[in-house]
Formats: structure tokens, sequence, C-alpha cells
């Protein structure tokens, strides 16, 4: 099932998508430490798991973490992504184009700040995993030294300016009331200002 929806190519993901790949081989070290740590908790079987990253972008995680699937709104991404060998679909978290309990896992890395509606968007998500699927979300903590930064410099910025960050207590009282299980999470330092750990993995479950 596939929906098709309406692009703005006017937005920033849009216009820069090759700008904002750049910025990967530009700060290796912050990509491969982010990648590292989201890579503790993509779930490992014998049997292939079927993945999706929601906000794919330009394909930099879902690649290199073996997701065959992706979602994302900009076309200009979307087509980065592609040619890194993903399948990507046109949509949005808030109204995903898949059939209840499609996927084994769903990823979103640096995305939740970007949606309209992230408690719709968390409700979507557990609608399109299967029984004892799992979420994995990579973010940024609002209240950490380098969400702090980010919040103060966001109007300057291309890609954050329409960004709302968002605390680690925020989201793990979200998906507890949307009786998400086995929530853990990790903090890792990516930055040289980054003294607390800024980014954030959290992984739950839904049972």
């Amino acid at each position: 099932m596939k929906k098709t929806y309406k692009n703005n190519d006017k937005t920033p993901f849009d216009r820069y998508a090759k700008e904002y790949d750049k910025w990967y081989d530009e700060n290796e070290q912050i990509y491969k430490a982010e990648l590292d740590a989201i890579k503790k908790f993509i779930p490992k079987s014998d049997e292939k798991k079927k993945g999706l990253e929601i906000g794919v972008g330009t394909g930099r995680f879902a690649k290199p973490l073996g997701i065959e699937y992706g979602l994302e709104p900009s076309k200009s991404m979307a087509e980065i992504a592609k040619k890194r060998g993903i399948n990507v679909y046109e949509g949005i978290a808030e109204d995903i184009p898949f059939d209840d309990e499609s996927y084994d896992y769903v990823l979103m890395t640096t995305t939740l700040c970007f949606l309209n509606d992230p408690i719709k968007g968390l409700k979507e998500i557990k609608r399109i995993l299967k029984p004892n699927g799992v979420l994995i979300i990579g973010m940024i903590d609002k209240n950490s030294p380098l969400g702090k930064f980010y919040e103060s410099k966001k109007e300057k910025s291309k890609f954050y300016k329409y960004a709302k960050f968002y605390s680690l207590d925020e989201v793990l009282n979200w998906l507890k009331e949307l009786n998400y299980k086995n929530i853990i999470y990790n903090s890792v330092k990516i930055s040289e200002m980054d003294n607390k750990g800024s980014f954030v993995v959290i992984y739950a479950e839904k049972l």
C-alpha cells in the first residue's frame, strides 16, 4: 500500500539536499559516534528483520545499518537515498502509508524535532510495528549542552530553523503514555562541547 503526497520543493531539505548530505563527510567524527550509538540498538536475529527509517533523508543512516526501506517527504533527499539503494516512499510520520504490523523495527534519527505532531507520529509507528516490534529514536536532548547550543543558534540554521527540540523526559513520557514497553536509552558524547552526552538513543518495544 502506498500513498502519494504533494511535496513542497521550496523546503530547505529540497533546496539544500546535497549540502545536507555533505555535512556528514565534513563532520565524520560526529556522524560515526551517532551511527555507532544507534547500531547497538538495531535488532539482531538469525532471521531477516524488516526495518524502516522514517525521515530517511539521504540514507546516511539506513545504508550502513542495513535498513532497506525509508519514508521521506523531500523528493531531493529521497533521490540521494535511492542512489544508495534504499527503497524510499514519499510520506510523513503522522500519516504513514503502510499497513498495520508491516515492520519489525522503525528508526527515527533527528526526525522527531521536525514532526508537526510527534505524538501522532509515535502512534502511527506503533500501528505499523509487528507484535514485539521495536522503535529506535536518535535525538538531541533539548536540555543537554548541545541541545541548548542548537536551540540558541537555530534561527540561523537552514535546517533547524523550523525544528522544535524536546527533552529526553518529554519523549520518555510520551512513549509510556502510548504503552510502549521495555524502554531503555543511552546518552552519547558527540562533540568537544558535549560534557553530558547530548545525543540520546531510545529503544522501546510494542508488546
